[in-house]
């Protein structure tokens, strides 16, 4: 049987259109048997069929939490360690406590059963609202530090008072003190590539560069899976953690014309700093493979102030228990009675969360959302605009921050209980980066926080329902559009 050219043809072109077909099927059966929220599958579902052959590559690149071999046998070696050493805080029953408010119970509840360690008692906690006194505070600390300082930042950006920093870090190195500093691949690129972080190497400062960007890694690591903390260390004994990174308002992103970014942090000291210092240690070893020295728990073995501060730290990500800060949102919003107030720079929420905060506003509760009015990213904001809608029906009140960009993460509920770090409320921040949230339960923090919030909101114009309704019926489009994508933003 003579072979034509054309019958060749037919066969390749016959073979390449059932292998594609066999790949979008076998992608569409992974996706579903990953059990993932119904929007989740519904958005990769669509992307794979409507992009030929990118939406399969871009499903493997960003659609699984890929942490990479290595690390995760790292993060398993560690888990026994970690364990064992909360296992110690119970040798020291004086820091625990069961009298929380009635609000905070289920989430200290949620904690204890998936972490074995409940409320924290007999904390100092600061609220640290404008940017110059963060550094004030950070710089003092750097330069009165001992023994260790340990950072984790997503971003670091040269300039302004971050170069204090700097150089409180070079002075500190410089006196002895052992400096250990973790950066985002993604989020510092540019201040890894200057010649400022090799200064700080020369001085003796040890940065790593975490989860680095390389497209050669994608076949062993999710390309977008970001180390999301906002965490320093001073001496075992002082830890801030909030949602600010190293970076001045004055230099960071002002071509992108969304005015300074508005960030809080607290400065903490008492029994949970050991906490603070168990995540960095953690990360640093699934980093590295190099093992630090646990914080001493006899460094805490004063009995305490009696109510002062319960607190309780819940990081995220690969390696930690999984959902964990989500859960730790619906179990608060669930709980409150009175009130719930939220900061978020990316309003993108999964379906539960959605369903929580509506169904919240629709039994009595008074539910306000500030966002920022203009945001850093085209893309969160029209897919957060998706959700307003529904939002506005269920009663829940939504305000924008004018002039800055707001980039506080937090939730006050009931005016006692608080959550504060850096967790956004958007699909990456609940599962997938690596994140951390403190959870405070003290009227007097609420108090300081609630007052905040109050500020936050006389700088805010509120959307209101009918005037949302009037919007033109292209930004429907744009929106629903955008929806699509808001499970992998």
């Amino acid at each position: 049987m003579k072979i034509t050219l054309i019958s060749v043809y037919d066969w390749i072109s016959w073979l390449t259109f059932f292998g594609y077909w066999f790949l979008v099927v076998a992608t569409a059966l992974r996706i579903i048997t990953k059990r993932r929220p119904t929007t989740f599958v519904v958005a990769w579902m669509l992307i794979i069929y409507m992009l030929p052959v990118v939406g399969i590559i871009l499903y493997f690149l960003l659609g699984e939490t890929h942490l990479g071999q290595r690390r995760v046998k790292r993060a398993q070696e560690m888990r026994p360690i970690i364990n064992a050493f909360t296992q110690k805080l119970h040798d020291f029953p004086f820091i625990f406590t069961k009298g929380v408010s009635n609000v905070a119970k289920p989430l200290f509840q949620l904690c204890e059963n998936q972490t074995g360690l409940g409320g924290i008692k007999g904390n100092h906690i600061d609220l640290i609202s404008t940017t110059d006194e963060i550094f004030d505070h950070l710089i003092k600390d750097i330069d009165q530090a001992s023994s260790n300082i340990e950072m984790v930042f997503y971003i670091w950006y040269k300039g302004g008072r971050a170069n204090q920093v700097e150089e409180a870090l070079i002075r500190a190195a410089k006196r002895g003190v052992v400096c250990r500093l973790i950066l985002d691949s993604a989020g510092s690129r540019q201040f890894i590539k200057t010649g400022e972080s090799q200064k700080m190497k020369d001085a003796g400062i040890q940065i790593v560069e975490s989860l680095k960007v390389n497209l050669f890694r994608f076949m062993f690591r999710r390309l977008d899976l970001r180390q999301h903390r906002k965490i320093a260390i001073i001496d075992n004994h002082i830890a801030y953690t909030g949602s600010m990174n190293i970076v001045d308002p004055n230099f960071f992103k002002q071509d992108k014309h969304v005015g300074k970014w508005v960030d809080i942090m607290i400065r903490m000291h008492g029994p949970i700093t050991t906490l603070m210092s168990t995540i960095f240690a953690s990360d640093w070893e699934m980093e590295t493979g190099k093992k630090i020295s646990l914080p001493k728990v006899t460094d805490f073995a004063e009995t305490p102030e009696e109510k002062k501060h319960i607190m309780q730290l819940i990081p995220s990500g690969p390696g930690y228990t999984e959902n964990m800060i989500h859960q730790a949102l619906l179990t608060a919003i669930y709980s409150a009675q009175e009130e719930i107030i939220f900061t978020t720079p990316y309003l993108v929420p999964s379906d539960d969360l959605l369903h929580a905060i509506c169904t919240a506003a629709q039994r009595g509760v008074k539910v306000s959302i500030i966002i920022p009015k203009k945001n850093d990213s085209m893309m969160v904001n029209w897919a957060s605009r998706a959700f307003f809608s529904d939002l506005l029906e269920s009663g829940v009140k939504l305000y924008q921050f004018e002039n800055n960009l707001l980039h506080t993460k937090s939730v006050l509920i009931d005016k006692q209980l608080s959550l504060v770090g850096t967790v956004n409320l958007d699909m990456r921040s609940l599962w997938l980066n690596f994140e951390v949230t403190a959870v405070i339960d003290d009227t007097e923090f609420a108090e300081k926080l609630n007052s905040l919030l109050q500020s936050y909101l006389n700088q805010s114009i509120q959307i209101l329902p009918e005037e949302w309704r009037k919007r033109p019926f292209w930004q429907h489009i744009t929106e629903r559009l955008f929806y699509f994508f808001a499970p992998l933003l």
